[in-house]
Protein backbone atom coordinates (compact mmCIF):
# COMPACT_ATOMS: atom_id res chain seq x y z
CA UNK A 1 0.00 0.00 0.00
CA UNK A 2 3.05 2.35 1.23
CA UNK A 3 4.45 1.45 -2.43
CA UNK A 4 1.69 2.04 -4.51
CA UNK A 5 1.08 5.83 -2.69
CA UNK A 6 4.52 6.52 -3.51
CA UNK A 7 4.55 5.67 -7.12
CA UNK A 8 1.56 7.57 -6.86
CA UNK A 9 3.11 10.93 -5.31
CA UNK A 10 6.10 10.31 -7.81
CA UNK A 11 3.04 10.47 -10.78
CA UNK A 12 1.54 13.64 -9.79
CA UNK A 13 4.98 15.53 -8.82
CA UNK A 14 6.12 14.35 -12.45
CA UNK A 15 2.88 16.06 -13.77
CA UNK A 16 3.21 19.18 -11.65
CA UNK A 17 7.18 19.15 -12.70
CA UNK A 18 5.68 19.24 -16.17
CA UNK A 19 3.38 21.78 -15.96
CA UNK A 20 5.78 24.12 -13.86
CA UNK A 21 7.86 23.45 -16.56
CA UNK A 22 5.67 24.25 -19.48
CA UNK A 23 4.48 27.81 -17.35
CA UNK A 24 8.09 28.59 -17.10
CA UNK A 25 9.14 28.43 -20.97
CA UNK A 26 6.02 30.06 -21.95
CA UNK A 27 6.70 32.68 -19.10
CA UNK A 28 10.02 33.02 -20.75
CA UNK A 29 9.14 32.54 -24.18
CA UNK A 30 6.84 36.02 -23.43
CA UNK A 31 9.33 37.90 -21.60
CA UNK A 32 12.16 37.39 -23.74
CA UNK A 33 12.65 40.47 -26.35
CA UNK A 34 10.98 39.24 -29.48
CA UNK A 35 12.58 39.69 -33.14
CA UNK A 36 10.34 41.03 -35.73
CA UNK A 37 11.11 38.98 -38.28
CA UNK A 38 8.51 41.34 -40.49
CA UNK A 39 11.32 44.75 -39.95
CA UNK A 40 12.97 46.40 -42.43
CA UNK A 41 16.30 45.53 -42.88
CA UNK A 42 19.23 45.99 -45.29
CA UNK A 43 20.69 49.24 -46.71
CA UNK A 44 19.55 52.28 -47.89
CA UNK A 45 20.66 55.64 -49.92
CA UNK A 46 19.29 58.49 -48.96
CA UNK A 47 20.33 61.24 -51.44
CA UNK A 48 20.45 64.86 -49.73
CA UNK A 49 22.18 67.94 -51.10
CA UNK A 50 25.33 70.38 -50.43
CA UNK A 51 26.99 69.88 -47.82
CA UNK A 52 26.46 73.50 -46.19
CA UNK A 53 22.37 73.26 -47.16
CA UNK A 54 19.26 72.32 -44.91
CA UNK A 55 18.73 68.97 -47.08
CA UNK A 56 22.04 67.34 -46.03
CA UNK A 57 21.73 69.31 -42.41
CA UNK A 58 18.40 67.51 -42.72
CA UNK A 59 19.57 64.20 -44.06
CA UNK A 60 22.23 64.37 -41.32
CA UNK A 61 19.43 64.37 -38.47
CA UNK A 62 17.09 61.59 -39.92
CA UNK A 63 19.49 59.52 -40.05
CA UNK A 64 19.93 59.34 -36.79
CA UNK A 65 16.33 59.09 -36.33
CA UNK A 66 16.28 56.15 -38.43
CA UNK A 67 18.94 54.31 -37.00
CA UNK A 68 16.49 53.86 -33.78
CA UNK A 69 13.34 53.61 -35.45
CA UNK A 70 14.98 50.69 -38.36
CA UNK A 71 18.08 49.38 -36.52
CA UNK A 72 18.54 46.88 -38.92
CA UNK A 73 18.78 49.15 -41.63
CA UNK A 74 22.01 50.51 -42.88
CA UNK A 75 21.45 53.97 -43.98
CA UNK A 76 24.46 55.85 -46.49
CA UNK A 77 23.67 59.72 -46.86
CA UNK A 78 24.81 60.45 -50.09
CA UNK A 79 25.57 64.90 -51.09
CA UNK A 80 24.25 66.26 -54.51
CA UNK A 81 24.16 69.17 -56.53
CA UNK A 82 20.16 69.50 -55.31
CA UNK A 83 16.48 68.60 -56.53
CA UNK A 84 17.16 67.61 -60.26
CA UNK A 85 20.19 65.31 -59.54
CA UNK A 86 18.39 63.88 -56.50
CA UNK A 87 15.66 62.69 -58.35
CA UNK A 88 17.58 60.85 -61.32
CA UNK A 89 19.41 59.29 -58.54
CA UNK A 90 16.26 58.06 -57.26
CA UNK A 91 14.18 57.40 -60.39
CA UNK A 92 17.04 55.18 -61.98
CA UNK A 93 17.77 53.19 -58.88
CA UNK A 94 21.03 54.78 -57.62
CA UNK A 95 19.30 55.92 -54.51
CA UNK A 96 16.19 54.64 -52.62
CA UNK A 97 15.09 58.19 -50.93
CA UNK A 98 15.26 62.11 -51.46
CA UNK A 99 13.94 65.43 -51.11
CA UNK A 100 12.94 67.25 -53.85
CA UNK A 101 11.07 70.31 -54.89
CA UNK A 102 7.88 70.05 -56.55
CA UNK A 103 8.37 72.18 -59.25
CA UNK A 104 11.73 69.93 -59.72
CA UNK A 105 9.30 66.63 -60.02
CA UNK A 106 6.75 68.12 -62.07
CA UNK A 107 9.42 69.14 -64.65
CA UNK A 108 10.83 65.33 -64.36
CA UNK A 109 7.33 64.28 -64.61
CA UNK A 110 6.60 66.65 -67.80
CA UNK A 111 10.33 65.56 -69.58
CA UNK A 112 9.77 62.08 -69.55
CA UNK A 113 13.26 61.25 -68.20
CA UNK A 114 14.18 58.16 -67.27
CA UNK A 115 12.45 56.44 -64.53
CA UNK A 116 9.88 59.35 -64.51
CA UNK A 117 6.84 57.06 -63.82
CA UNK A 118 8.24 54.91 -61.17
CA UNK A 119 8.49 58.25 -59.02
CA UNK A 120 6.27 57.93 -55.66
CA UNK A 121 5.92 60.58 -53.18
CA UNK A 122 6.09 60.07 -49.41
CA UNK A 123 5.83 63.07 -47.37
CA UNK A 124 5.14 66.57 -48.28
CA UNK A 125 7.16 67.91 -45.88
CA UNK A 126 8.35 72.07 -45.59
CA UNK A 127 8.65 74.30 -48.16
CA UNK A 128 11.50 76.31 -49.45
CA UNK A 129 11.92 80.02 -50.07
CA UNK A 130 14.01 81.91 -52.82
CA UNK A 131 16.36 84.45 -51.65
CA UNK A 132 18.02 86.78 -53.53
CA UNK A 133 20.78 87.71 -51.68
CA UNK A 134 23.29 91.26 -52.98
CA UNK A 135 25.55 93.03 -51.06
CA UNK A 136 23.64 95.87 -48.80
CA UNK A 137 24.80 98.78 -50.73
CA UNK A 138 24.34 96.92 -54.23
CA UNK A 139 22.13 99.04 -56.38
CA UNK A 140 20.12 95.81 -56.82
CA UNK A 141 16.48 96.74 -55.54
CA UNK A 142 14.35 93.99 -58.12
CA UNK A 143 15.17 90.92 -59.74
CA UNK A 144 15.42 93.24 -63.27
CA UNK A 145 18.26 95.15 -61.88
CA UNK A 146 20.39 92.21 -61.99
CA UNK A 147 20.95 92.43 -65.74
CA UNK A 148 24.94 92.44 -66.49
CA UNK A 149 25.66 91.25 -62.80
CA UNK A 150 27.66 88.14 -62.21
CA UNK A 151 25.28 86.21 -60.35
CA UNK A 152 25.21 82.62 -58.39
CA UNK A 153 22.40 80.50 -60.13
CA UNK A 154 23.18 77.33 -58.69
CA UNK A 155 24.68 74.95 -59.93
CA UNK A 156 23.31 72.37 -63.22
CA UNK A 157 21.39 69.69 -61.09
CA UNK A 158 19.91 72.15 -58.62
CA UNK A 159 16.19 73.17 -58.23
CA UNK A 160 17.74 76.57 -57.25
CA UNK A 161 18.68 76.93 -61.54
CA UNK A 162 15.26 75.96 -62.23
CA UNK A 163 13.70 78.57 -60.33
CA UNK A 164 16.65 81.07 -60.81
CA UNK A 165 15.98 80.97 -64.96
CA UNK A 166 12.33 81.07 -64.34
CA UNK A 167 12.13 84.37 -62.34
CA UNK A 168 14.73 85.95 -64.29
CA UNK A 169 12.80 85.20 -67.88
CA UNK A 170 9.50 86.22 -65.66
CA UNK A 171 12.01 89.46 -65.00
CA UNK A 172 12.32 89.83 -68.85
CA UNK A 173 15.76 88.86 -68.77
CA UNK A 174 17.71 86.19 -70.35
CA UNK A 175 19.20 84.12 -68.03
CA UNK A 176 22.36 83.32 -70.43
CA UNK A 177 22.60 86.31 -71.61
CA UNK A 178 21.25 89.34 -70.01
CA UNK A 179 23.65 88.27 -66.68
CA UNK A 180 26.56 86.48 -66.32
CA UNK A 181 25.65 82.91 -64.70
CA UNK A 182 27.67 81.43 -62.20
CA UNK A 183 26.91 77.65 -61.85
CA UNK A 184 28.19 77.27 -58.18
CA UNK A 185 25.96 76.08 -55.06
CA UNK A 186 25.39 77.51 -51.35
CA UNK A 187 28.41 76.32 -50.09
CA UNK A 188 30.84 78.59 -52.10
CA UNK A 189 28.40 81.00 -52.96
CA UNK A 190 28.97 83.34 -49.86
CA UNK A 191 32.38 83.16 -49.97
CA UNK A 192 32.70 84.91 -53.69
CA UNK A 193 30.18 87.22 -52.48
CA UNK A 194 32.27 88.40 -49.71
CA UNK A 195 35.16 88.49 -52.15
CA UNK A 196 33.40 90.39 -54.85
CA UNK A 197 33.49 87.54 -57.05
CA UNK A 198 29.59 87.50 -57.51
CA UNK A 199 27.45 90.38 -57.75
CA UNK A 200 24.37 88.76 -56.34
CA UNK A 201 23.18 84.40 -55.84
CA UNK A 202 19.81 83.17 -55.82
CA UNK A 203 19.25 80.33 -53.31
CA UNK A 204 15.93 78.01 -52.73
CA UNK A 205 15.83 77.03 -49.05
CA UNK A 206 13.77 76.21 -45.59
CA UNK A 207 14.09 79.08 -43.29
CA UNK A 208 16.74 79.79 -41.96
CA UNK A 209 19.69 78.50 -44.45
CA UNK A 210 22.66 77.98 -41.87
CA UNK A 211 25.12 79.61 -44.60
CA UNK A 212 23.20 82.52 -45.70
CA UNK A 213 22.59 82.86 -41.84
CA UNK A 214 26.17 82.56 -41.05
CA UNK A 215 27.06 85.01 -44.38
CA UNK A 216 24.34 87.87 -43.24
CA UNK A 217 25.79 87.90 -39.41
CA UNK A 218 29.27 88.24 -40.86
CA UNK A 219 28.97 90.65 -43.78
CA UNK A 220 26.84 93.59 -44.65
CA UNK A 221 23.86 91.80 -47.30
CA UNK A 222 20.13 92.34 -47.64
CA UNK A 223 17.38 90.34 -49.30
CA UNK A 224 15.78 91.41 -52.86
CA UNK A 225 11.98 91.60 -52.50
CA UNK A 226 9.75 89.98 -55.10
CA UNK A 227 6.47 91.68 -55.55
CA UNK A 228 3.18 90.05 -56.37
CA UNK A 229 3.49 90.46 -60.25
CA UNK A 230 6.94 89.11 -60.83
CA UNK A 231 5.32 85.64 -59.16
CA UNK A 232 1.82 86.18 -60.86
CA UNK A 233 4.02 86.07 -64.12
CA UNK A 234 6.32 82.97 -63.31
CA UNK A 235 3.23 80.98 -62.46
CA UNK A 236 1.19 82.19 -66.02
CA UNK A 237 2.54 79.15 -67.85
CA UNK A 238 1.13 75.52 -66.99
CA UNK A 239 2.67 72.88 -65.67
CA UNK A 240 5.67 73.28 -62.63
CA UNK A 241 5.53 76.65 -62.43
CA UNK A 242 2.15 76.20 -60.87
CA UNK A 243 4.00 74.76 -57.88
CA UNK A 244 4.97 78.05 -57.02
CA UNK A 245 2.88 80.26 -54.63
CA UNK A 246 3.66 84.24 -53.63
CA UNK A 247 5.28 83.90 -50.01
CA UNK A 248 6.67 85.96 -47.28
CA UNK A 249 10.28 85.51 -45.66
CA UNK A 250 9.34 86.81 -42.10
CA UNK A 251 11.54 89.19 -40.14
CA UNK A 252 13.66 87.09 -38.06
CA UNK A 253 14.50 84.60 -40.76
CA UNK A 254 17.78 86.73 -40.82
CA UNK A 255 17.70 89.65 -38.84
CA UNK A 256 20.77 90.95 -39.23
CA UNK A 257 19.68 91.01 -43.36
CA UNK A 258 16.35 91.68 -42.89
CA UNK A 259 16.68 94.35 -40.27
CA UNK A 260 12.82 93.57 -39.40
CA UNK A 261 11.40 93.59 -42.56
CA UNK A 262 9.44 90.62 -43.66
CA UNK A 263 10.67 90.15 -47.10
CA UNK A 264 7.72 89.21 -50.06
CA UNK A 265 9.24 85.87 -52.29
CA UNK A 266 8.21 82.46 -54.51
CA UNK A 267 8.04 79.40 -51.83
CA UNK A 268 7.47 75.90 -53.51
CA UNK A 269 7.08 72.97 -51.48
CA UNK A 270 9.56 70.02 -51.10
CA UNK A 271 8.73 66.60 -51.17
CA UNK A 272 10.24 63.04 -49.66
CA UNK A 273 10.48 61.08 -52.78
CA UNK A 274 11.10 57.68 -53.60
CA UNK A 275 9.78 55.04 -56.53
CA UNK A 276 7.56 51.77 -56.69
CA UNK A 277 10.44 49.54 -56.48
CA UNK A 278 10.87 50.19 -52.37
CA UNK A 279 9.25 47.61 -50.19
CA UNK A 280 5.97 48.96 -49.07
CA UNK A 281 7.34 48.09 -45.70
CA UNK A 282 10.04 50.01 -45.45
CA UNK A 283 8.09 53.08 -47.14
CA UNK A 284 6.04 53.05 -44.00
CA UNK A 285 8.65 52.74 -41.43
CA UNK A 286 10.88 55.43 -43.54
CA UNK A 287 7.60 57.65 -43.22
CA UNK A 288 6.58 57.35 -39.63
CA UNK A 289 10.31 58.50 -38.62
CA UNK A 290 10.07 61.43 -40.65
CA UNK A 291 6.13 62.76 -39.26
CA UNK A 292 7.68 61.20 -35.31
CA UNK A 293 11.05 63.06 -35.81
CA UNK A 294 9.97 66.50 -36.64
CA UNK A 295 9.65 68.51 -33.48
CA UNK A 296 13.07 66.50 -32.42
CA UNK A 297 14.95 67.32 -35.85
CA UNK A 298 13.09 70.62 -35.35
CA UNK A 299 14.96 72.11 -32.71
CA UNK A 300 18.29 71.79 -34.47
CA UNK A 301 16.74 72.22 -38.32
CA UNK A 302 14.01 74.83 -37.81
CA UNK A 303 12.43 73.99 -40.88
CA UNK A 304 12.05 70.22 -39.97
CA UNK A 305 9.11 71.44 -37.79
CA UNK A 306 6.50 72.55 -40.34
CA UNK A 307 6.36 68.96 -41.54
CA UNK A 308 2.40 68.46 -40.65
CA UNK A 309 0.63 65.18 -40.51
CA UNK A 310 -2.51 66.98 -42.06
CA UNK A 311 -0.90 68.16 -45.53
CA UNK A 312 2.09 65.61 -45.44
CA UNK A 313 0.30 63.12 -47.59
CA UNK A 314 -0.59 65.57 -50.56
CA UNK A 315 2.48 64.72 -52.55
CA UNK A 316 1.31 66.23 -55.94
CA UNK A 317 2.29 65.96 -58.24
CA UNK A 318 3.37 61.89 -57.51
CA UNK A 319 0.84 59.80 -56.68
CA UNK A 320 1.17 58.47 -52.66
CA UNK A 321 3.40 55.46 -52.43
CA UNK A 322 1.90 52.51 -51.25
CA UNK A 323 3.70 51.88 -47.97
CA UNK A 324 3.17 55.59 -47.19
CA UNK A 325 -0.63 55.24 -47.48
CA UNK A 326 -0.63 52.46 -45.33
CA UNK A 327 0.68 54.59 -42.34
CA UNK A 328 -1.44 57.62 -43.21
CA UNK A 329 -4.01 54.65 -42.56
CA UNK A 330 -2.85 53.72 -39.30
CA UNK A 331 -2.94 57.55 -37.94
CA UNK A 332 -6.30 58.46 -39.39
CA UNK A 333 -8.65 59.34 -36.48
Amino acid sequence: MLSALSRFDRRRALRAGTVLAVVLGLLAWWLWPARDEGAPNGSLTFSTGVPSGVYQRYGERLEGALAKDMPEVAIQLRTSEGSQQNLARVATGEADFTIATADAVATYLRDGRPGAQRLRGCVRLYDDYVQLVVPRDSDVRTVSDLRGKRVGVGQEGSGVRLVADRLLAAAGLDPAGDITPVPVGIDTMPVRLTHGRLDAFFWSGGLPTAAVQELSRSFEVRLVPMEAELVAKLQSATGPTRFYRSAMMPADAYPEAQQGQAVPTVAVANLLVTTDRTDAAVTEAFTRTVINSRDRIGREVHAAQLVDLRTAIYTDPLDVHDGAKDYYRSVKP
